[in-house]
């Protein structure tokens, strides 16, 4: 919409350590239990809750167990920002 992806995700695990130089990044969750850390403490989300994590800030998401997550964000948005990793993966492809 609007050059914007509505991407839904299931996460389980500890994702990298990144950031989104260019854009602001919106979690929202479906299901399940998950934690955005931050270099300087970090944010508890449940269910039905939505956080912004501010463009630029370097955020690292982990979910013990499987959690689906809709995430809002520019099309051509990478994953893993400006990190590469094994968990980087192209833009725009189903995994």
């Amino acid at each position: 919409m609007n050059d914007y992806h509505f991407k839904l995700v299931k996460v389980q695990g500890e994702f990298v350590w990144h950031d989104h130089s260019e854009t602001d990044e919106v979690f929202l969750l479906i299901k399940g239990q998950m934690e955005i850390h931050f270099r300087d403490g970090k944010v508890q989300l449940n269910e039905g809750e939505m956080f912004v994590v501010p463009k630029g800030l370097e955020h690292k998401p982990v979910a013990e167990g499987e959690c689906h997550i809709l995430l809002v964000e520019p099309a051509g948005t990478v994953n893993t920002g400006g990190a590469v990793s094994e968990k980087t993966v192209a833009n725009d492809v189903w995994i």
